[in-house]
């Protein structure tokens, strides 16, 4: 793990920290450290007048917007409690915040994401969130295809499965960015951008 740099317009990214997805057991933290660690980035981050993006997973009662196709392991469907798709209290309620809402696995895919970081001057972009090998992972890809900068808060996210995790954090994050600890990623936004 080593962190070079933080752009000057640089957003925090944070992957699917909502109702439903927090109350699944994870690893290698607790969904309560990851929400932590990210609310603590978070509050860096609009303390520097730097973007916040809140990325939540929702669908359509009727699933009509989930993606198509067979899998092995089956698609989207079954019932979500009442609000399971709100972003969790430690990250909502800021007004200043973007909201994007995906219907994938990638924060990028069928949805604006691109559009607010652009119109913002961002190249760079610290990911964080649940689930490390599905919804940060398919995010990292895109941000690195669409040419940004990347910065992986390795320890404010976790997986369904530990050995998922440490495949994304191990072989797939080094390709595609840098990757540090919530604390290092702190350290460096205070140095760049006091």
């Amino acid at each position: 793990m080593a962190l070079s740099a933080l752009d000057p317009r640089t957003a925090l990214v944070v992957i699917d920290l909502q109702a439903g997805v927090v109350a699944l057991p994870v690893r290698p933290s607790a969904a309560g450290e990851v929400v932590a660690r990210s609310a603590a980035l978070a509050e860096a981050f609009r303390a520097r007048g730097l973007p916040v993006v809140l990325v939540r997973v929702s669908f359509a009662p009727d699933f009509a917007d989930a993606v198509p196709g067979r899998t092995e392991a089956g698609g989207a469907g079954g019932a979500r409690p009442e609000g399971w798709d709100r972003i969790v209290p430690e990250l909502d309620g800021h007004p200043g915040d973007i909201v994007v809402t995906k219907h994938n696995w990638g924060a990028f895919h069928g949805t604006d994401l691109d559009v607010h970081l652009r119109r913002r001057g961002v190249t760079q972009i610290v990911l964080t969130g649940i689930s490390t090998s599905i919804g940060v992972e398919s995010t990292a890809r895109a941000a690195h295809e669409h040419g940004y900068h990347l910065t992986l808060a390795v320890d404010a996210m976790a997986d369904r499965v530990a050995e998922a995790h440490e495949n994304s954090v191990r072989r797939i994050f080094p390709r595609l960015g840098e990757t540090g600890t919530t604390a290092e990623v702190l350290e460096l936004l205070a140095r760049t951008h006091p």
